[in-house]
């Protein structure tokens, strides 16, 4: 099962909100059309309660199903339905209290400091906080003080640096691209 991110995830995932703990966030930040297995298995299996969690508050929620296409051709081809009236697929958190004179844009929605931050946590706590703690905790201060794009950029430079020591370049080229997809653009950039 497939699972979508809610107007209550997006609002907790906003610059200045801070309700769910980090691995909440950062979980709830790869959510977005993941396999409900895939997040589970985070976090050496713990993922399945953070899951489970986000599910009952209302942070996730299942993408609702499809009618199966190979289904349709037991009838007479003149007696199906016309594409027009098949169903889609609509995520179950699709409700009508959506704006719909505003379209959402998924990459501009997860474009936040927070996001970038909440990220750059999670790759810390996962590559140095059980091998190298004061290193963690040094980029968790530094991540914390990060109050612009140029400062979170020179704290993430610093940080992949450490990463291609660790896991090699491309890990870092990895995680510097997904680093440029949260950060908000240059020209929109704000205080977080």
């Amino acid at each position: 099962m497939l699972l979508l991110k809610t107007d209550k995830a997006r609002q907790e995932l906003a610059p200045g909100m801070r309700t769910l703990s980090l691995r909440e966030r950062s979980l709830l930040l790869l959510a977005e059309g993941k396999p409900q297995a895939e997040l589970q298995a985070m976090y050496n299996g713990g993922g399945a309660q953070i899951v489970e969690h986000l599910l009952n508050q209302g942070y996730l929620a299942p993408m609702a199903p499809t009618a199966p296409a190979a289904a349709a051709p037991t009838t007479h081809p003149k007696t199906q339905p016309s594409p027009a009236s098949a169903p889609k697929a609509v995520p179950a958190a699709a409700t009508a209290s959506q704006p719909t004179d505003k379209p959402t844009e998924p990459s501009d929605a997860l474009r936040s400091l927070a996001g970038a931050r909440m990220y750059l946590f999670d790759i810390c706590e996962r590559l140095f906080a059980r091998r190298d703690p004061a290193m963690a905790q040094h980029f968790h201060s530094a991540l914390r003080s990060a109050r612009d794009r140029d400062s979170m950029l020179d704290v993430g430079e610093a940080l992949l640096e450490e990463v291609a020591q660790l896991a090699g370049t491309e890990r870092a080229q990895t995680i510097r691209e997904r680093m440029a997809q949260l950060l908000p653009r240059e020209a929109s950039a704000a205080p977080a």
